[in-house]
């Protein structure tokens, strides 16, 4: 990279990468066992990365956010998604570097850490609040960012850092962006606010539940002669209940699901190929984060058994609660309830969604 005095026009390696003062942040002023050195650094390591990832889905929300959203910015959306995965599954990765620590390696250092914990993660926080997680479905119910409020009259920065939080609940959610986003999908191609929309709309969600419960019926004929016969028959029945609750939430259209809906059914359609592919890519997200939250917990538990975190939590069972941890529930609901191709509503103006063959 050459050498340089630090200015834009001439950096060197350590200068454009600040190696100067980000190597002096690992804890070598203290004397620190390589063990402990270890364990700072990993955790380090998952903060920047939590930064980018607050980064990449800010810019999705930005895009998903607009009043009209240009085609051509899905797939930037997209492409911020994925990186957003890959980071997730980096992340997951890192935590077999971890478990290298053994459990008694970790007790020699722990008492030092005092209270401190991964609870205490601001940037967690905030890109948990990003993307839509409602404290009624925390653990507990808890408030998000009550840790940081009792922080705050510690310092400027804690206060600073409760101030951005707080900032972030305000905002508009990733998830709500997305919701908004997938209401005006075009149906049957009708628009949202089109005369006879409401009409198109239903008929389609009527026309899809007919043909889910005629799917069921099929599956529970195949069933009938066992012995659990009838149990098997209430769990289809009560799965065609919770499909209409779907669909029509106290007997009225939830838009935004049905849009869901259509974009899952005919997926092979040229108009849908990029919002397909941005709902997997919510999809493939947060599978990657329940299972880096999964990791997570196995390697706590392997180091440390199920004693209490540091910070006071559970340890190992709150971490497992928190990989059950769900976002996008419409996103992973709504492929319950799909039905084969040849069921399928008969799709209405094809030729719309750029599709000129019989379905």
């Amino acid at each position: 990279m050459g050498e340089g005095n630090g200015t834009s026009n001439n950096w060197t390696y350590g200068d454009y990468l600040g190696l100067h003062d980000l190597l002096k942040l690992q804890g070598d002023d203290r004397e620190i066992s390589s063990d402990e050195m270890h364990f700072i650094i990993v955790h380090q390591t998952f903060e920047l990365w939590f930064k980018q990832v607050i980064r990449e889905l800010s810019e999705t929300r930005e895009i998903l956010g607009l009043s009209l959203v240009p085609e051509e910015k899905i797939p930037t959306a997209v492409d911020h998604l994925s990186r957003t995965t890959e980071i997730f599954r980096l992340m997951a990765d890192q935590w077999t570097v971890l478990e290298t620590l053994t459990p008694q390696g970790f007790l020699n250092f722990r008492d030092g850490l005092g209270t401190a914990s991964g609870f205490e993660s601001f940037q967690m926080r905030e890109f948990e609040i990003l993307l839509g997680l409602k404290s009624e479905d925390r653990v507990g119910g808890m408030d998000p960012i009550g840790t940081f409020r009792k922080l705050a009259k510690r310092s400027t920065e804690d206060a600073e850092v409760l101030s951005r939080l707080e900032r972030r609940l305000s905002e508009q959610s990733l998830y709500d962006a997305l919701m908004k986003w997938v209401e005006r999908t075009p149906i049957m191609g009708s628009y949202l606010g089109d005369e006879g929309d409401q009409n198109s709309v239903e008929q389609f969600i009527r026309s899809h539940l007919e043909a889910y419960k005629k799917m069921n019926y099929d599956s529970m004929k195949l069933l009938e002669n066992t012995t659990s016969s009838e149990k098997i028959a209430n769990r289809f029945l009560d799965a065609e209940k919770s499909a209409e609750i779907f669909l029509l939430p106290h007997g009225k259209i939830n838009r935004a699901r049905a849009g869901l809906l259509f974009i899952e059914s005919y997926r092979e359609l040229p108009l849908l190929t990029w919002p397909r592919k941005l709902i997997d890519a919510f999809v493939e997200l947060e599978e990657s984060m329940a299972k880096w939250r999964h990791d997570h917990a196995r390697m706590v538990e392997r180091i440390i058994g199920k004693r209490t975190g540091t910070g006071g939590t559970s340890g190992v069972d709150y971490l497992d609660s928190t990989s059950k941890y769900r976002i996008f529930r419409d996103l992973w609901e709504v492929r319950t309830i799909l039905v084969k191709p040849e069921l399928r509503p008969e799709l209405k103006n094809a030729e719309f969604y750029g599709y000129s063959v019989d379905m």
